[in-house]
């Protein structure tokens, strides 16, 4: 399938603000392949995909998700809105046609990131944090720079400032947002002992 023609599916799926955000996270993972000399085309793709399965209502997602035998841990069986990552990587496949591994994989990960993510993984992590519509996060000024320096420093940073948000704000964390600190930290590391 075309990028337009899925472009125009993934318009219906969502609603105005989410196909927004996707668009905005398609050309910033455009922006970002180029920097660091990555395929624009798969990058686009992953970011247009990124989130087809966001609008599923949550009862959907844990009904496709057991239907398909997709793996559902305790946190996302608490919180099914996670699951629109894995089930967005299924429908990309199934009902977009795509067979690029490394794009269903970007798409698995990026809500919670993993550790020692792909040059792909990274850009649709960081593409979904920074997008120009995005506006909450703590320093983006700062973390958009990174994006465009240093993708491994960026990852550490995006995910050290979501498990704060998290902690204060007491929500469930998801054993792989953590795993995935665990790993990236080292750059932080990196960096302050420099």
């Amino acid at each position: 399938m075309e990028r337009n023609e899925m472009r125009k599916r993934v318009k219906k799926q969502l609603d105005k603000s989410r196909y927004e955000h996707t668009l905005g996270v398609m050309y910033t993972a455009a922006s970002l392949a180029m920097a660091h000399g990555y395929p624009i085309e798969d990058a686009m793709t992953a970011g247009l995909l990124h989130d087809c399965a966001k609008n599923i209502p949550d009862d959907e997602k844990l009904k496709l998700c057991k239907k398909h035998h997709i793996p559902i841990n305790s946190t996302e069986q608490e919180r099914p809105c996670l699951l629109h990552a894995k089930l967005g990587a299924f429908l990309a496949q199934t009902e977009y046609g795509i067979k690029n591994q490394g794009i269903l994989h970007a798409i698995q990960v990026h809500t919670t990131g993993e550790p020692d993510m792909s040059t792909l993984d990274q850009i649709i992590y960081i593409a979904d944090y920074i997008e120009p519509m995005r506006d909450k996060a703590p320093d983006l000024e700062e973390v958009r720079k990174l994006a465009f320096t240093d993708l491994n420093l960026c990852v550490a940073r995006i995910l050290h400032d979501t498990l704060t948000y998290l902690h204060e704000k007491g929500g469930k964390i998801d054993p792989g947002t953590q795993r995935s600190y665990d790993y990236y930290r080292q750059f932080e590391e990196k960096t302050i002992y420099q």
